[in-house]
């Protein structure tokens, strides 16, 4: 349950799950380039997705090809749903079910929020990796189990 006491499910995406998880995407980042790795991430079994009342609040992909360690690739929550938990609660499922020993994730250095939600369930700062994103370097998060 969340702070307003709606139920909130997570599971594993099925391909039934695409469009919605597309849609939610695109609302976040205002286009569709990343269909084609959604849809692969969801048929890999590494795409969970949180629903609310039977709708789609958000999903995170994560596998284990960061240094044989999981590593968080992307958390999008839809903005309908936004601070509601959401992200927090699918980030937590990752931390549940991962199989390595150690978890990292990363956001831009302009992503305050992300920034904030990993130090607040325990990630620490593990470094940056400049030029990805012109003038916005990416912070790399670590937590170990």
């Amino acid at each position: 349950m969340c702070g307003e006491d709606i139920a909130m499910d997570i599971a594993a995406a099925t391909t039934l799950e695409l469009e919605a998880i597309c849609a939610v995407d695109e609302a976040a980042v205002g286009n569709t380039s990343r269909r084609e790795y959604l849809s692969q991430a969801i048929m890999d079994g590494k795409c969970y997705m949180a629903k609310m009342d039977h709708e789609l609040a958000g999903f995170i992909i994560y596998d284990t090809t960061f240094y044989h360690q999981a590593f968080i690739w992307l958390v999008i929550v839809s903005p309908h749903f936004r601070r509601k938990g959401i992200a927090k609660a699918l980030i937590r499922h990752i931390e549940s079910i991962n199989p390595t020993e150690k978890l990292f994730t990363s956001t831009n250095e302009s992503n305050t929020d992300m920034q904030h939600l990993c130090e607040a369930l325990g990630f620490m700062k593990s470094g940056w990796i400049e030029n990805l994103d012109e003038g916005d370097p990416e912070i790399i998060y670590f937590k170990r189990k």
